[in-house]
Parts: C-alpha cells; structure tokens; sequence
C-alpha cells in the first residue's frame, strides 16, 4: 500500500478539506480531470493517478480484450492495487472526507473499488460507467451517495447496463442519484451540475471512511 503506486498528480486544497481522487478515461492521463475536480470541489485537494496499463498506447487502468469485455483478473489486480494506493493517500493526509469521480474507464475503476471496499469513498461520481458483469459488493453501502450519469445513446454503455448497475447499487444500501442526457459518451452541463450538488451535499461529518 503505496501513496507512490501510480504516477500521479496532487494539487493541494485547503487544509483539513476533503480530498477528490479523480480518474481518467481511456486514452488521457492524470492531468485530465484537475481542472475539473477544482471546480467542482474547490476547496478538496486532488489526488489524480494514471493508469498503469497500455492498450496501443492508450493509458487505462485495467486490461480488457474488447470492447465492454474486461480481463476480469487484471480487474482484480487493479482493484486491489488502486484501493490500496487511496488508502494510503488517505491515511497521509486523513481528510474530513473521501470524494471519487470518474469517467468512463476512470468510472470503472472507481465502481470496482467502490465494491471491493464499500467504506472508502463518501460520496461518488461515476461518469458513463460500463460494468457488465454483476458485482459482489464487500459490505454495505448504508450512507454513501453516488451519483451515476449517462447518455441514452451512448453506443459504450447502453442504459439498461446503466440502470441494472443502478440496481445492484441501491440493493447495497448507496443513496444513489442518476443523471440522464440524450446524447453519448460525452459530458454535458447537467452532469456537471449533478456532481457538483452531490459533493456540496455531502457532509463530512457523515463520512465513515477516516475511521478504518
């Protein structure tokens, strides 16, 4: 468990704030969602890894073997080594609470992390999520918000994988908001908007995660 495990980014926000961890998506890297997560957080303090796997050149944070069809154990591998790497980050600098935000490949890793340790993040952002397999979440998810946003003709991540996955969230107990546009993979102005309200609504006094 190694605040070094990933090349990464840390832009320092007031002190004893939360603390964002954002994640890219396929094809960028950690300077990606900076500016963005200053916006929408801006007095957190940002942790931005990279993805340590290449696909042709593209950073990614898992490997898969096409398109929306993940090699489940490098998944694995990847979960347990990201969980680790924000545990660390958090442990450093214990925080008044843990935010995530996501997009796309960025959004599955941090859905996957999310299952695998259901008390780490506060308060959640996955942007066009695509988890197409149905998750074994670790615990409980009793107290944590997440927000999921999406586009009804996203040709990545088709809204019924959208909604089931909205399912299996609500069936852990998560606080779960979803944001729909009519459009595809892109970000638009209501999904900003909806992450900004859902980590200004978080209060850290409800966060568990600086506990254990």
């Amino acid at each position: 468990m190694s605040k070094d495990a990933y090349i990464h980014k840390v832009l320092p926000g007031s002190p004893g704030s939360a603390l964002l961890f954002v994640f890219h998506g396929t094809g960028a890297d950690e300077n990606q969602l900076l500016s963005f997560g200053r916006e929408l957080a801006p007095s957190a303090t940002l942790v931005s890894p990279r993805g340590d796997v290449s696909e042709q050149g593209a950073a990614r944070f898992f490997r898969r073997t096409g398109e929306g069809v993940y090699d489940m154990d490098d998944l694995a591998r990847a979960t347990a080594k990201m969980a680790g790497f924000v545990k660390a980050h958090v442990e450093a600098a214990k925080p008044s609470a843990v935010f995530g935000l996501g997009y796309s490949n960025g959004a599955n890793i941090l859905a996957s992390v999310v299952f695998a340790e259901p008390g780490l993040f506060d308060a959640a952002v996955l942007m066009h999520p695509l988890i197409p397999f149905e998750p074994q979440v670790q615990g409980s998810l009793a107290g944590r918000r997440i927000l999921i946003t999406a586009g009804r003709r996203d040709p990545i991540c088709p809204p019924n994988l959208t909604t089931r996955l909205e399912a299996y969230l609500r069936a852990d107990g998560a606080d779960v908001t979803v944001e729909w546009h009519d459009g595809g993979h892109e970000v638009r102005p209501n999904e900003i908007e909806a992450a900004r309200r859902l980590f200004a609504l978080t209060p850290a006094s409800e966060g568990g995660a600086k506990n254990g």
